[in-house]
């Protein structure tokens, strides 16, 4: 089953950015705990170590194939339990991904605003359906649910068009 993407495109600060939203029926702070608990992350997209205070993580993915390595996350805000930007690092020392996280509540209704910037369609046709993916997995964790359930295969090359196109 291919879900329906729902990505959209927005501008901030002049940049293109690929935003999606998830809401969840628990409290801001479960869903932070979600996000940033490194016991938490592990149920649907990874784990992180080092120090956090020390303003970067080694980050390591879960889903992507046992060669996946760590790699380093700058921690730029962290406003608990509403805000975390972070960026990882290419190997030129360029920002690689800059990821915002924006967390509300009202009504006992936690909704994730999750952002990243992009100009690329072809990286934006890989990297949208990716997040669905693993925003996807976030849901299912968090509701108990089976993780393993998700399947990339139904996320990409499905959803890629729409993303393509978005940032076209």
């Amino acid at each position: 089953m291919t879900p329906d993407p729902t990505g959209r495109r927005e501008t901030r600060d002049g940049r293109a950015v690929v935003v999606l939203t998830r809401t969840f029926d628990v409290p801001v702070e479960d869903v932070w705990a979600a996000i940033t608990v490194s016991e938490r992350l592990e149920r649907w997209i990874g784990t992180w170590t080092g120090d956090p205070a020390a303003g970067t993580v080694q980050f390591r993915m879960n889903a992507e194939g046992e060669d996946v390595q760590a790699e380093p996350f700058t921690i730029h805000r962290c406003e608990p339990p509403h805000v975390l930007a972070v960026s990882s690092r290419a190997a030129d020392g360029e920002p690689a991904f800059e990821l915002l996280l924006e967390l509300t509540e009202a009504d006992g209704t936690t909704t994730l605003t999750f952002s990243q910037p992009m100009s690329d369609p072809e990286l934006a046709a890989d990297v949208g359906p990716g997040w669905e993916y693993y925003l996807d997995r976030l849901m299912a964790a968090e509701a108990g649910d089976d993780v393993a359930a998700i399947d990339f295969n139904d996320y990409h090359p499905a959803q890629s068009d729409h993303y393509r196109q978005l940032f076209a």
